[in-house]
């Protein structure tokens, strides 16, 4: 069992004496010691050897205390697995020599034996669960199949995807066999991370503000839908899509154990649009995190209080930025550890 099994309490909807509170990118970039290993190792050297995810996965729980370890990995290992060169460039991110803008490109994507092309991940699994010893929850994600396509179709990081909005426009037939493709290639890779030992999944829909609500029916949730269907038996998931508002509605009644918030939907209008009744996490401004840590804590207080501490779990609208003092990222953690409301 679980000693520490706040953040399954608040997924099963169970009344808890304050919210769980983990972040996102919470092994990563702000922490010194993760600097150090940057240095040595590139990104996917990190992500592909199980002793130095684990490392870092197990980082943060050691240094600031959150109720829950995510698995130090990257969405992007999947169109890798699938046949899709991807890079991560020094001061530009992720990069794809090779977009897939064609029915041509979709049909060399495969859909791979993820235990053949991602070993390395379910590994890094059960090592962490070793590590951990089961003092608190580990969290597996996978980016949405919108969110993969938007990488795969524009080559690298953009303000609008506009490549890859154009390419699911005028190739609509190819945009969707591609999207399944993925979606089932992220069932599967899920279901092995379920089997290696993870207790929650998260689906990172980084991209789907970019979408019409019309659109992101057709171009993403559908296939988020189907990955939730798949899993949901087995594993809490949470549903995480940034500036979708506007599907909370949906999201709400797709299954999900919970659904993730960002920073531009107050806690009320989440409540209010979702039906009140499923759990909610977020949705911290990450920029928030530069003020004094004696401001961040009123601020994590009103959340909590506005939110309510049930039903309820404490995090950011987003990823950690990278240059976030270490203090002040304890600050958060704590402040959502000492509430009492």
């Amino acid at each position: 069992m679980i000693k520490n099994d706040l953040l399954l309490k608040a997924l099963r909807g169970e009344s808890v004496e304050r919210p769980p509170v983990w972040m996102m990118r919470q092994a990563g970039r702000y922490l010194p010691d993760f600097m150090k290993l940057k240095e040595k190792y590139n990104f996917f050297t990190r992500c592909r050897t199980p002793e130095l995810a684990t490392e870092i996965t197990v980082m943060p729980i050691r240094q600031i205390g959150p109720d829950a370890a995510i698995l130090f990995s990257d969405i992007l290992v999947i169109p890798q697995a699938m046949n899709i060169e991807v890079e991560m460039k020094p001061g530009v991110g992720p990069w794809l020599p090779n977009p897939v803008r064609t029915m041509e490109g979709v049909n060399q994507v495969n859909v791979p034996d993820v235990h053949e092309e991602l070993q390395y991940v379910f590994d890094a699994i059960k090592m962490t669960k070793q590590e951990l010893n089961d003092e608190v929850p580990l969290i597996g994600f996978a980016g949405s199949p919108w969110t993969i396509l938007c990488y795969t179709v524009q080559g690298q990081g953009s303000k609008n995807f506009d490549l890859a909005k154009k390419f699911c426009f005028t190739n609509p037939e190819a945009a969707h066999i591609l999207l399944q493709k993925i979606t089932d290639t992220t069932i599967a890779y899920l279901k092995a991370k379920v089997a290696a030992g993870v207790d929650v999944v998260q689906l990172f829909d980084s991209w789907g503000g970019m979408l019409s609500p019309v659109d992101y029916q057709t171009f993403s949730w559908q296939y988020m839908q189907q990955i939730i269907d798949a899993l949901k038996d087995e594993v809490p998931v949470i549903a995480y899509g940034k500036g979708c508002w506007f599907a909370l509605k949906e999201m709400s009644e797709s299954g999900a154990a919970a659904l993730g918030v960002d920073w531009t939907c107050t806690p009320r209008n989440a409540r209010y649009l979702s039906g009140g009744k499923i759990t909610l996490q977020g949705n911290f401004d990450p920029a928030r995190l530069y003020s004094p840590p004696s401001e961040i804590k009123k601020m994590v207080n009103q959340m909590i209080n506005e939110f309510g501490k049930d039903a309820y779990i404490a995090n950011l609208g987003h990823g950690i930025l990278p240059d976030i003092p270490v203090e002040n990222a304890r600050a958060f953690v704590d402040a959502v550890k000492e509430y009492r409301g």
